[in-house]
């Protein structure tokens, strides 16, 4: 098949994506803009009470970060305009018949106008309320599906799922659908969720005892059906069902293995939260991983964000254009160009061995030895110093279990065939590039993924006061003393006169909340009369 040029094919294109806060759909967007500025809308669906809501979650969730830098150095003053013209935000909920949408004119809008779908939203704790997750990952799948039937355009709809909904299984894993897998009924759990939850409240149960069982419940359902936790489960479930209901739907599933920051592009290294293997990382640069529990031969299948994203797109074009059967891609490594969990130990502590973090008393944390070993008896004899260390070993050991003891390697000949296609044709391969071979894992994490990490990191210590200032909560003398009187002071449109303390990087955020009474009046008695930054009020999305 002749895929021909991508980019060509993005014109004039209307797509709507969901999931949009996530960190796949944000790489997502931000390269379809970027590289084809000429699609005709992004429907952006979020879960918002209101339009309005649903544009401030995407400034402060998704456009305020660094990795749109590029695209507004592009575009700059310009940029607002730009975004409005491209963009429509669309308040709603995939855990709702229709998406949550309300609004009759605008679903009819969608069902005329769509060509693409793409669906990246997920609950991805793995511990989640059962409820929760199930009202995300797999009646979410459902409801998008049926939305997409009624689409009279569309072409394609592409399904973003996860590799490890292979459960627990071993040895090579093919790009099978999961139809009927395990026996798994969707209906009969459905049913379980429901009397759970009027079990409890029958009860009287507080709000706390409800999460905590429904938390349990999703942990014991899932490893009942042999999963190993609630967010792999219900992904499962989406994912059966999605295949069962598609009918003459052009379906496309994107099953990613572990997601990490980018390998190229909009630029190397942005990583946006500190999970899965970027926990190694942050307990290496803090001295408190003493040693892993796992095999020293697992490998750790690791993909770079940009490269998922590249082969969504590529896949999309060539479904969009003959849609078929072979509709599954393991997008990963494992199989091509497999990097051991005792490799990524390694690269951790020798980068923060010759870059050691700093503690309070201004001296740098001492890189611990790794010891990649099964637990067995290691810490036996010494437990009682090293106990909390232990217990953090434990912690992530259980945490990541489904990463770290897999034992399965995902074969990805569809993806492969995908990208053979690619070559030969005027398919931009330069720029849509998805091949794991090209990775050299030493340079990868030393020079571009760990340095990402580490940003994140000097990022959390830079700005501590955020989350408190996000919650609304009064600030305590100490905090005033120690985090408060370091940092900068701006004058906020939405307030006045008053000044208050904030981030450069979360100015935006506090142009649009107000902040309690109670917490400014605190900081007026700690702090007195605050040094004047004016600074220009926004006037739309936003403002360089």
């Amino acid at each position: 098949m002749e895929l021909g040029s991508v980019v060509e094919f993005l014109e004039n294109k209307i797509i709507l994506v969901s999931g949009v806060t996530g960190f796949v759909a944000k790489v997502f967007i931000e390269k379809i803009l970027r590289v084809q500025p000429n699609v005709k809308k992004l429907y952006l669906l979020i879960r918002a009470a209101d339009t309005e809501s649903a544009a401030l979650r995407f400034q402060n969730e998704v456009l305020a970060k660094d990795l749109f830098n590029v695209l507004k150095e592009k575009w700059g003053t310009r940029l607002n305009s730009f975004i409005s013209e491209k963009i429509t935000f669309v308040a709603g909920d995939i855990s709702s018949e229709d998406l949550g949408l309300k609004d009759s004119n605008l679903k009819e809008e969608l069902w005329n106008e769509l060509d693409v779908m793409v669906n990246s939203a997920a609950i991805t704790k793995f511990d989640e309320r059962y409820d929760v997750a199930f009202g995300i990952n797999t009646l979410g799948a459902i409801h998008l599906v049926n939305f997409a039937k009624k689409c009279v355009k569309l072409k394609v709809f592409v399904h973003v799922s996860t590799a490890y909904v292979a459960g627990e299984r071993t040895g090579l894993i093919l790009e099978n659908p999961l139809d009927g897998a395990s026996g798994l009924d969707f209906d009969a759990e459905m049913k379980v969720i429901d009397q759970k939850l009027n079990e409890i409240k029958t009860k009287g149960a507080s709000q706390k005892e409800i999460t905590l069982v429904m938390k349990n419940l999703g942990t014991e359902r899932a490893k009942i059906h042999g999963w190993p936790n609630t967010y792999v489960f219900t992904k499962t479930m989406g994912e059966m069902i999605m295949q069962q209901s598609k009918e003459n739907l052009s379906l496309v599933i994107i099953r990613p293995t572990i997601v990490s920051g980018t390998y190229k592009e909009p630029f190397p290294g942005w990583v946006e939260d500190l999970k899965t293997i970027n926990a190694l990382f942050v307990a290496s640069a803090q001295g408190n991983l003493p040693c892993l529990v796992g095999e020293t031969k697992t490998i750790m299948d690791v993909i770079p964000v940009d490269m998922v994203v590249n082969a969504m797109i590529v896949a999309m074009v060539a479904h969009a254009k003959q849609p078929s059967d072979a509709n599954i891609y393991h997008v990963g490594s494992s199989l091509r160009n497999p990097v051991t969990l005792v490799s990524i130990l390694d690269y951790g502590f020798v980068y923060f061995t010759k870059k050691p973090w700093i503690n309070k008393q201004g001296k740098p944390i001492e890189g611990l030895q790794l010891a990649n070993t099964v637990f067995h008896n290691f810490f036996k004899g010494v437990y009682n110093d090293l106990r909390k260390k232990v217990k953090f070993v434990m912690r992530v050991a259980e945490i990541y279990k489904p990463y770290f003891y897999f034992n399965g390697i995902f074969d990805d000949t569809n993806t492969e065939k995908l990208r053979m296609t690619t070559k030969g044709s005027r398919t931009e391969t330069d720029l849509f590039y998805f091949d794991p071979d090209s990775i050299e894992w030493r340079d990868y994490f030393m020079n571009t993924h760990i340095p990402g990490v580490e940003n994140i990191l000097q990022q959390k210590r830079a700005f501590p006061i955020t989350k408190v200032f996000r919650s609304g909560h009064v600030l305590s003398d100490k905090t005033i003393t120690e985090r408060v009187m370091p940092m900068i002071f701006i004058q906020s449109s939405r307030m006045g006169n008053t000044h208050f303390p904030v981030s450069h990087r979360d100015k935006t955020y506090f142009q649009r909340q107000l902040l309690s009474k109670m917490t400014l009046n605190v900081l007026r008695n700690q702090i007195g009369p605050a040094p004047i930054c004016r600074w220009k009020p926004m006037s739309g999305i936003y403002a360089p």
